[in-house]
């Protein structure tokens, strides 16, 4: 998913226009980190490099075998 320069600023705007009236400057940095993990990691899963839940459910040992 590319974000155009035009883009992430309108999606900016909206993710601050969603915040309540008395939001702090930590709110909107929390929501835009949470929104750039989200994004990040969708892009993962879209180029398949991800490792499926069994595989680190294995590795540590919490594995139904």
């Amino acid at each position: 998913m590319t974000t155009t320069a035009a883009n992430l600023k309108q999606q900016a705007h909206q993710l601050i226009d969603l915040l309540p009236e008395d939001a702090t400057w930590r709110d909107v940095a929390y929501r835009a980190a949470v929104r750039a993990d989200i994004e990040a990691g969708l892009a993962d899963s879209a180029a398949n490099r991800v490792t499926p839940v069994e595989d680190i459910l294995k590795e540590f040992g919490l594995a139904d075998e």
